[in-house]
């Protein structure tokens, strides 16, 4: 299980990173501005990364923990800390010659939400068991 769910952290990672990267180049595009020297690309894709791993580990561990209502668990937090992460988007302080700042949150913000979305959408593809929700919802 644990070599399942690193392996669905790290597709999930980056997956999220190039649907991040694709995001911020509609979003320089449809808007006319670009933060790419504040949210640099690498930095997106390893964060992304990062995050996705992490999501594994802690996945895992719930799981191991908590037995049957260990994916409930995890799929709460991870939902509460995507929404609890873009806090830092607002609380950002950008150099002063960036142009538009306030546009900068309306970048961000979405990209918190893709390493869940990612891991949501792919977990089927990777982790087919089930049975822990015949046990908590029989």
């Amino acid at each position: 299980m644990f070599k399942k769910s690193l392996l669905l952290g790290a597709v999930s990672g980056i997956l999220a990173g190039v649907a991040s990267l694709i995001y911020q180049k509609v979003y320089a595009k449809s808007l006319g501005v670009d933060f790419a020297t504040v949210a640099k690309p690498l930095s997106i894709i390893i964060v992304s990364f990062l995050s996705g791993i992490i999501a594994a580990v802690g996945f895992w561990l719930l799981n191991k923990w908590l037995k049957n209502k260990g994916e409930i668990v995890f799929n709460l937090l991870f939902t509460i800390l995507s929404f609890a992460s873009i806090a830092a988007a607002f609380a950002a302080k950008l150099p002063f010659d960036v142009d538009m700042p306030e546009l900068f949150p309306g970048l961000v913000v979405p990209m918190h939400f893709f390493p869940a979305l990612a891991w949501f959408t792919l977990k089927p593809l990777f982790i087919k068991n089930y049975e822990p929700y015949k046990k908590v919802f029989p």
